[in-house]
C-alpha cells in the first residue's frame, strides 16, 4: 500500500489567494499534493499531514475542518533565510471506524519516520496523540513524549468499563499500553484547578515531568530542556489563552500567550532528537477573523524556523566541540558530570545507568538547564538528575 493511499488532495481552490502565491511564500516554496502526491524519494525534510476526524474531541465537534484553515494562513508566510524542503500531503480523511483513522496516522508516521522526514499533523482531536505515539511502536526505540496543555487528558470509565480513546482519556490508553516503550512524559503548562490530586500522584509515582502554567509564564527558556528531551510532541491549542486563540471550544481564560506559544514551537524545531509533532483540537467554528488559524500557521513557522537554524549538536561526537564539569555532592561520595556544546551552550547531564542497565553504554545524557548544574556546584542532587535515575531502573 502507498502512502498516498491514505491521503485526498487539497483544493487550493479553496485556500489560495485569488492571484497566487508570491515567489517568498510558502505557498510557492512547499510542494503539495492538489493534483499529483508528493516524491518522497526526493529530498523531504518536513511533511504536514491534516487528519480531519473529530469523533473523540470531547465537547470540540467542527475541529475536523481545521487542517485547511491553517494552510490557508501558513502558506501566506514568507519562506526564512534557508531553502525548504517541506511536502504538503493532503489530508486523511476520516475511516469508517476512529480506529481506522488511527491506523493510518499511525502507519504515515511511521512510514516518515523511517524515512527521516518529521510529520507536521494538523488535527482533528487530540486523542490523535495516541495515533502518533502508536506510529514508533514498530521503530524498536523508547519514546519521550512531551504534551503541551491545561490538562492531563486521564479521564476515567466511572463505571468499570474500557477505557474509550478520547482527547480527554488518550494518555491512559499510551500509559497502559503494551508493551511499553514510553520512557518518559513531560507536561508543559498544566492548570491546577483542572488537574486531579489523584492524576498529580500518578505523575509523581511514574517520576514524569510536570509543569504549572504558573512556573512557565514569562519564563519559557525553562521549558527547553524538556522540549529537548522529546521524540514527540502534542500541542493542544487549548493551552494558548482564549484572548491568543479562541479557536477551540475548550477554550478558557488562561494560557500561554500567542508569541510564548511560538518559543515553545521554536524549541521544538531546535530539537535534534523530535521526529513528529501534532497541532490539535483548532475549531475554525470559533475562530474570529482567523486569528486562531494565523496563532497556530506562526507557530509551526517557528518550528520550521528551529528546524532549519538545527546546531545538531547532540553528544559527544566530536568530543572536541563539548566541556565537561564535575561536582560532588555535599552528603555523598558521588559526582554529577555535565556536558556543554561550545556550539550552542546548550547543557546535557550524564546519569549512570544501573548495573543491569545498557550494556552498550555506562550512562544516559539528559538535557538539562544551567540551574540544574548551579544546583550540583551546591552539593545538592539536581531532582532531574533523580528522577531520570529512577526510570533507567
Amino acid at each position: 500500500m502507498s502512502l498516498a493511499d491514505f491521503f485526498t488532495p487539497i483544493d487550493l481552490k479553496k485556500i489560495a489567494p485569488k492571484k497566487g502565491y508570491y515567489t517568498s511564500q510558502l505557498g510557492n516554496k512547499i510542494v503539495h499534493y492538489s493534483v499529483d502526491f508528493p516524491d518522497l524519494e526526493e529530498k523531504t525534510d518536513i511533511a504536514i499531514i491534516g487528519v480531519m476526524d473529530d469523533r473523540n474531541a470531547v465537547g470540540n465537534p467542527g475541529c475536523s475542518l481545521g487542517p485547511d484553515y491553517i494552510r490557508e494562513k501558513l502558506y501566506l508566510l514568507n519562506e526564512g533565510a534557508y531553502n525548504v524542503k517541506i511536502a504538503d500531503l493532503g489530508n486523511i480523511r476520516a475511516g469508517e471506524k476512529v480506529t481506522d483513522t488511527y491506523f493510518a496516522v499511525k502507519t504515515v508516521v511511521s512510514e516518515l519516520i523511517k524515512k527521516d522526514i518529521i510529520p507536521v499533523i494538523l488535527g482533528g482531536g487530540q486523542d490523535l496523540t495516541y495515533a502518533q505515539y502508536m506510529g514508533y511502536e514498530d521503530l524498536e526505540q523508547k519514546v519521550d513524549l512531551v504534551v503541551i496543555d491545561s490538562h492531563f487528558d486521564l479521564d476515567e470509565d466511572d463505571h468499570g468499563g474500557s477505557i474509550e480513546t478520547t482527547s480527554a482519556s488518550y494518555l491512559n490508553k499510551i500509559f497502559l499500553h503494551e508493551p511499553n516503550y514510553l520512557f518518559n512524559f513531560s507536561n508543559l503548562g498544566y492548570q491546577t484547578y483542572f488537574a486531579s490530586q489523584d492524576s498529580l500522584r500518578v505523575m509523581e509515582k511514574l517520576y514524569f515531568d510536570v509543569h504549572r502554567l504558573g512556573e512557565l509564564s514569562g519564563n519559557v527558556a525553562v521549558t527547553e530542556p524538556a522540549i529537548r528531551n522529546a521524540s514527540m510532541i502534542s500541542f493542544d491549542i487549548g493551552a494558548i489563552r482564549a484572548a491568543d486563540a479562541m479557536g477551540n471550544a475548550n477554550a478558557t481564560p488562561n494560557g500561554f500567550y500567542g508569541e510564548e506559544a511560538c518559543q515553545l514551537c521554536r524549541y521544538a524545531g531546535f530539537n535534534d532528537k523530535l521526529t513528529s509533532i501534532g497541532f490539535y483540537e483548532f475549531n475554525p467554528a470559533f475562530d474570529s477573523n482567523g486569528q486562531t488559524a494565523w496563532q497556530l500557521s506562526q507557530m509551526i513557522w517557528y518550528f520550521i524556523d528551529g528546524f532549519y537554524n538545527r546546531k545538531r549538536d547532540f553528544p559527544l561526537n566530536p568530543k572536541s566541540q563539548y566541556l565537561i564539569y564535575k561536582t560532588s555532592l555535599t552528603h555523598e561520595d558521588q559526582e554529577v558530570i555535565f556536558v556543554k556544546s561550545k556550539k550552542s551552550d546548550r547543557w546535557w547531564m550524564q546519569v549512570p545507568y544501573p548495573s543491569a542497565g545498557s550494556p552498550n553504554e555506562r550512562f544516559h545524557l539528559v538535557p538539562c538547564s544551567y540551574a540544574d548544574y548551579k544546583t550540583a556546584t551546591s552539593g545538592e542532587l539536581p531532582d532531574l538528575w533523580w528522577r531520570t535515575y529512577q526510570k533507567l531502573n
